[in-house]
């Protein structure tokens, strides 16, 4: 096996890992699609479909990355959640992970969103109502980011059939 097959498969597992990332927040996602697709470019041995799949992947890339964060922090101002529900979400999801598997993250991430906001308004009905928006604020965000990791990973797969016929 050559060096160029060697660094397309492990590049290969890498975007879809990064995919999965998109969605599953413990993974590395959209970052490890650019620096895979980077790496495809200098080392694949692709040549110029190499660096031309870099360009349109980063674009598909960078263009998730801001989607996901303009998306969830606009839905976030909108219903005034502030970040450190948010940041305690985060902390109780990465306890939850620890602490029931598979579905911990998520579990925790909700409780911590919501025990925040209740300290917050102090209004059970209305934490429920915003725990309830963040959550779906993040998950506008996140499908927004996988839709445009799947381009990314899709402009590869492409640029690997087109390399492969030059």
């Amino acid at each position: 096996m050559n060096p160029e097959t060697v660094v397309t498969i492990l590049c290969g597992l890498a975007i879809l890992v990064g995919v999965a990332g998109t969605i599953i927040p413990v993974l590395p996602g959209s970052t490890l699609i650019g620096l895979s697709l980077l790496a495809w470019a200098i080392w694949g041995g692709a040549g110029t479909t190499g660096w031309v799949v870099f360009g349109i992947g980063l674009v598909f890339v960078l263009a998730g990355m801001a989607a996901g964060a303009v998306l969830t922090g606009r839905r976030l101002r909108e219903h005034k959640i502030p970040g450190r529900s948010v940041i305690a979400g985060l902390v109780l999801g990465v306890v939850g992970m620890f602490i029931i598997p598979v579905v911990g993250l998520f579990v925790g991430f909700a409780a911590g969103l919501l025990l925040s906001e209740l300290h917050r308004t102090r209004v059970l009905r209305t934490a429920v109502a915003s725990s309830w928006a963040a959550l779906k604020a993040t998950g506008l965000g996140m499908i927004a980011e996988f839709g445009l990791a799947c381009l990314a990973a899709s402009t590869w797969v492409i640029g690997l059939w087109a390399a492969a016929a030059a």
